[in-house]
């Protein structure tokens, strides 16, 4: 096991990973920009290193500067959380080249499952079902080809998209080319790689993620499914497991699909299979992500099990120890993403308690809200044995927490969690509209 790790992130997740770390007895070393000098991560770390300006290419992107850092603070492993480079191969190969364990995928299998569109190419042979689409694109002539194939709406995405970043709804042939050219531009800005591929538009659908843990031993984990249907612009908002909009037996095909899926591509880390039901009951892959994700904290509540620590566990050789039938999937699970709607200073800051509540963010009063990085300030996660218990726990909740000097959204939240069509499970892709 690792006696030191450095965080290679910011914000609830770098806090997230330094309590695992303290809980496991590893040290921690913090990275931060100018910005970040006085933010929680910084203070609970037992060493900070600053490793630039506040713009992220300058410090959280920065790769040789926080490999640096590790080197010069002997960390002998390091966490990248999610977003920034947790999905950049170039950086997990630099983190070997220099000794050092870099928690997530090795970098082969970064290259090989980063490209989505090369991705779905490995899944169709696992007996999942995959959306029907193409390779990476070569020109906005070729995507004209192949939409005229597909047939109308498809969707244009980033082959190293995330994030919502990089992808674009066509209704028409007369969209495509403009849009191309936008969506390319905004992947190429956010990860470095503009490449795209086009997939047919499933509508109407829900969007459902299942959770799983592989080791290096090829023992493989799946910790159930997340409903992630409430999106605006692509970005979620709130997440619940397990999906009620999925029966048991269903639950149990899909779960046995996506373990021996895992195995036949021979990923290790914690990973999500994403897909997409349709009004039909048909799930259709979409893609996986390969780093820990933002909503992975409501299966937590849902499992008891620590994504984590069993990331540092697997990156260190660690046998996972159990399997699918030993996970509690009994009870249910709702978080919701505190952002903010605007730079602003903490003022006052009360969060709400009681048994199986929780909420993960790096808010101290005093803190500042900054323009360089992303809108979310916390996540509240709550946890009941039905899921009309965990609704009124998570209105109770929402209507405890206070976030005063920072614009947010705990409102819009609360009139999501009391909409009739949430309390039924009676929602899709369509709830926030377009707007």
């Amino acid at each position: 096991m690792f006696s030191k790790i450095l965080i290679a992130n910011r914000g609830e997740i770098a806090v997230r990973i330094i309590r695992a770390c303290k809980e496991m007895g590893v040290s921690t070393v913090a990275v931060y920009s100018e910005a970040d000098k006085n933010s929680l991560h910084v203070a609970l770390a037992d060493q900070s290193l600053c490793i630039g300006g506040p713009e992220a290419k300058s410090s959280y992107l920065n790769e040789e500067g926080i490999v640096s850092a590790a080197i010069l603070s002997g960390a002998q492993a390091i966490h990248p959380g999610y977003g920034f480079l947790s999905e950049n191969a170039h950086f997990a190969r630099l983190c070997q080249k220099n000794g050092i364990v870099f928690i997530g995928p090795d970098p082969k299998q970064m290259e090989r499952l980063s490209d989505k569109a090369v991705l779905k190419e490995l899944i169709k042979g696992t007996g999942l079902s995959v959306i029907p689409g193409t390779r990476a694109l070569s020109s906005p002539e070729e995507a004209l080809s192949e939409a005229e194939k597909i047939g109308y709406p498809v969707m244009l995405k980033a082959c190293a998209g995330g994030g919502g970043r990089g992808i674009r709804l066509i209704g028409s042939r007369e969209d495509l080319v403009e849009a191309y050219h936008q969506a390319s531009g905004e992947a190429m800005s956010a990860f470095g790689d503009g490449s795209l591929y086009l997939e047919k538009y499933i509508y109407p659908a829900r969007h459902i993620e299942l959770q799983i843990l592989a080791d290096e031993q090829g023992s493989v984990v799946c910790l159930g499914d997340r409903d992630c249907s409430l999106q605006r612009r692509n970005q979620k908002l709130i997440e619940e497991t397990p999906s009620p909009a999925i029966d048991s037996e269903k639950r149990r095909r899909i779960t046995q699909l996506a373990v021996s899926a895992i195995k036949k591509i021979g990923y290790v880390g914690a990973g999500t299979l994403e897909f997409l039901l349709d009004s039909e009951g048909s799930l259709w892959f979409m893609e996986m992500n390969i780093r820990l994700q933002v909503e992975h904290c409501v299966t937590e509540m849902l499992t008891g099990v620590d994504l984590v620590k069993w990331q540092i566990r697997i990156s260190a050789g660690v046998p996972l120890g159990f399997s699918s039938e030993d996970v509690n999937l009994s009870g249910s699970a709702i978080e919701c993403r505190i952002n903010a709607k605007s730079c602003g200073t903490l003022e006052l800051l009360h969060v709400p308690g009681g048994p199986s509540v929780r909420f993960d963010s790096a808010l101290i009063e005093g803190a500042s809200v900054l323009p360089y990085y992303d809108p979310l300030i916390g996540k509240l996660i709550v946890y009941a044995r039905t899921r009309e218990e965990a609704i009124r726990k998570m209105n109770a909740s929402l209507c405890e927490l206070v976030i005063n000097g920072i614009p947010n959204n705990i409102e819009e939240q609360l009139r999501i969690v009391e909409d009739s069509r949430f309390v039924k499970g009676c929602y899709d892709l369509t709830f926030m509209g377009s707007g």
